[in-house]
């Protein structure tokens, strides 16, 4: 007989705490995981045996196990499960996240500490491209988007939160969401959703390179310029007076880069060759090859993970920032509402699907969203904390967005000259801007490898059934990850398009299309299948498709 085959016949019966209703979890629901010892894969060395202790605990499990039934009794007490380990959830543009799961397999976080968690996780390099993206939709019509975008990414993330309590017959407590899009469409569930969350962590990863070239050329030229007493600023279009703002791209005007003009104008030799070797896009991405490959090799991501308050520094110095800046150069608005003129935007552009596109990463959080409410002490107040982190970074981006595109000194400069990294349009020798790039490359430097290691995890563990099926496979799956990152640093570097390209495409997916399937699906099984709510979630999965199909388009 299968050792993994129960002794009594399958009982239908809801395993999962009833916490919905406010009802507290029961104890000792959660169910151990074993991995059998002939299915483990590769060398094992001698400190990793199974210990003659571990194997009787493992023999304990697996008793208590083949006992089911619904009486409490033969639920495995607390001194037979073992304590689990530590675990990290992984944002895909942004943070790792360390828990620590309790006794009963829920966590003790107080909600202060789930929100913070949620908001910490949800913040990534999507911020520094919301300037943009609000100046690409026009000052008030962006406003009213990222509010509406908000409200709906919210209910989207909060029909994932509940899809697992759509399933009443199995013991769901351990699931993730590609686990419930499996149960509902089956194989293509499954590898469906593990498209999309690659393609998201693969925008990522490009992302990050495009933005680590970027940082370590300002970096290298603020270096050489405070050495050498230089500035590049006058080579530039920039505004006057003690703090510059540049537009290293007017709009309208076909400009060499800020680095081949800076050659132009100087006839130090030295400085030629500083140009030469030190190229924003002919150099400095293929210089990140020689530090980053070599950590994408390592087979475990945990180190690079204790580096996570990194991000949570930079984005708060990223709010100091924002507010040093539009205090120094106070507000420049004046309100068009269908045409452009004076340098200013109108109030509504039909380019406004590059903002819908931006913030659907922005917000997205959706793959992650169960492991993260699961370490909430209080399951009973999953929702009403999920809700104020949604608030908490929807107020920041506001924050972050309106500040900057209000405080671009118009009309002095065109407001199309914000930059999709609005970073670039601060001088390469403003000390404030150093600083943040300087704290932003090192924290990516540590988030990328993490990225790389989850890609791995999911492709290769799905097609191998290993995460390390030997180094030729793991190499050549990195060459391809810093092959794409370096060509588009090269010839595509605008990290706007690329976050709304990957924001829409995975969006699609996870935000849009398959937490309303599944609402629809398990509403129509009860028989409680509403037009109005067929009407409302069918409107939802055509924005997502509306949503990517115009990222292409406008």
């Amino acid at each position: 007989m299968d050792d993994f085959e129960p002794l009594l016949p399958d009982v239908i019966t809801d395993k999962t705490p009833d916490v919905e209703h406010g009802g507290k979890p029961e104890l000792n629901s959660r169910r151990p995981f074993h991995v059998p010892r002939n299915n483990l894969h590769g060398n094992i060395s001698p400190n990793e045996q199974v210990t003659a202790e571990a194997s009787a605990m493992n023999s304990r499990i697996q008793y208590y196990s083949k006992l089911t039934t619904t009486h409490k009794t033969l639920v495995p007490p607390h001194h037979v499960i073992p304590s689990e380990e530590e675990i990290y959830v992984y944002s895909p543009l942004g943070s790792a996240l360390q828990f620590e799961s309790s006794i009963d397999g829920f966590g003790k976080n107080p909600s202060i500490v789930t929100i913070f968690s949620i908001w910490n996780t949800m913040m990534g390099t999507s911020i520094l491209s919301l300037p943009w993206a609000l100046k690409e939709a026009g000052f008030t019509f962006g406003i009213i988007l990222i509010i509406l975008m908000s409200m709906l990414m919210l209910y989207c993330c909060y029909r994932v939160v509940k899809s697992r309590q759509t399933i009443v017959h199995i013991d769901t407590s351990s699931w993730e969401f590609p686990d419930v899009c499996k149960y509902y469409f089956g194989s293509f569930g499954q590898w469906s959703s593990l498209f999309f969350s690659v393609i998201s962590l693969y925008g990522a990863m490009i992302v990050y390179w495009v933005l680590m070239s970027n940082f370590l050329y300002n970096t290298g030229i603020f270096i050489y310029n405070h050495v050498h007493n230089m500035s590049e600023v006058n080579h530039v279009l920039s505004t006057n007076g003690s703090y510059k703002v540049i537009c290293p791209n007017p709009p309208g005007v076909h400009v060499i880069n800020s680095t081949d003009m800076s050659i132009i104008v100087s006839n130090d030799t030295a400085f030629h060759e500083f140009q030469k070797w030190w190229s924003k896009t002919n150099a400095v991405p293929f210089y990140l090859i020689l530090l980053l490959l070599p950590l994408l090799g390592f087979k475990s991501a945990s180190f690079f993970a204790r580096f996570n308050i990194l991000g949570t520094i930079s984005v708060v110095y990223l709010i100091i920032l924002v507010t040093l800046k539009a205090a120094q150069q106070g507000f420049h608005l004046e309100f068009h509402w269908f045409e452009s003129t004076n340098n200013f935007v109108a109030e509504f552009r039909i380019s406004f699907p590059h903002l819908t596109g931006v913030l659907a990463l922005a917000f997205f959080i959706h793959n992650c969203a169960i492991t993260l409410l699961k370490n909430n002490q209080h399951q009973e107040n999953n929702i009403r904390d999920l809700s104020i982190a949604y608030l908490l970074v929807g107020l920041t981006y506001l924050y972050v967005a309106v500040m900057t595109f209000a405080a671009f000194p118009s009309p002095e400069l065109p407001k199309d000259c914000i930059e999709p990294n609005f970073l670039d349009n601060l001088s390469s020798n403003d000390i404030t801007a150093f600083i943040s790039r300087v704290f932003l490359l090192f924290q990516m430097t540590t988030v990328y490898p993490l990225l790389g290691y989850l890609i791995r995890v999911q492709l290769l563990g799905h097609l191998f059934g290993k995460v390390y099926p030997s180094f030729v496979h793991v190499f050549v799956l990195n060459i391809v990850i810093v092959c794409s990152g370096v060509l588009v640093a090269k010839f595509y570097p605008n990290i706007g398009s690329i976050i709304r390209y990957s924001g829409a495409t995975c969006g699609l997916a996870f935000v849009f299309v398959y937490p309303s399937l599944i609402h629809m699906i398990s509403l129509q099984r009860k028989g409680q299948l509403s037009w109005p709510s067929t009407i409302f979630h069918c409107f939802l999965m055509v924005l997502g498709v509306a949503n990517l199909i115009a990222q292409f388009l406008i």
